[in-house]
């Protein structure tokens, strides 16, 4: 089978699926970390809580497995209650390093970051104040994404 010249090669994960870590380094709970801590909610009781460590074993286990897949192309999602705790407000600096640290690293490695802002992981603040349900979600998704556009807009070229 052949591609055209200009397909993109990639694969795609979510935060919520592989980092782990979830309360680590000023992380909050996101809507999916109550979820599946709620009894019978998922298979085995799995919770996001440890995944595949992919916070701790980016670097020398993911990147790696990527390189060796021959991607062209990461598609990964930024955990909005890593970088913004309060999911409104001031920044995490230890969230917003760890994923420019893995953008400059996809980069170095001439694969590109693909990112996605939102795959079900609200932070459990704002979904006690109504969620998506309330009509504040607007501008609380709006300011999240406009700090994350200011912060990595310079190294993530695909949205």
């Amino acid at each position: 089978m052949s591609f055209p010249k200009n397909f993109i090669f990639g694969t795609a994960t979510s935060a919520g699926q592989i980092e782990g870590a979830a309360r680590e380094d000023g992380r909050t709970p996101s809507i999916w970390d109550i979820f599946a801590e709620t009894p019978g909610k998922t298979y085995g009781g799995e919770t996001p809580a440890v995944a595949c460590d992919s916070y701790h074993r980016f670097f020398d286990r993911d990147l790696p497995s990527l390189k060796a897949l021959g991607v062209d192309s990461y598609r990964l999602s930024i955990s909005w209650s890593r970088v913004m705790p309060e999911g409104i407000g001031p920044l995490n600096p230890k969230g917003v390093d760890y994923y420019r640290r893995v953008f400059e690293a996809l980069l170095e490695n001439n694969i590109i970051p693909n990112v996605t802002l939102y795959h079900w992981d609200l932070p459990q603040v704002l979904e006690e104040k109504g969620g998506w349900r309330n009509r504040d979600s607007i501008e609380w998704f709006g300011e999240y994404a406009d700090k994350m556009f200011t912060a990595y807009g310079d190294i993530v070229p695909m949205w």
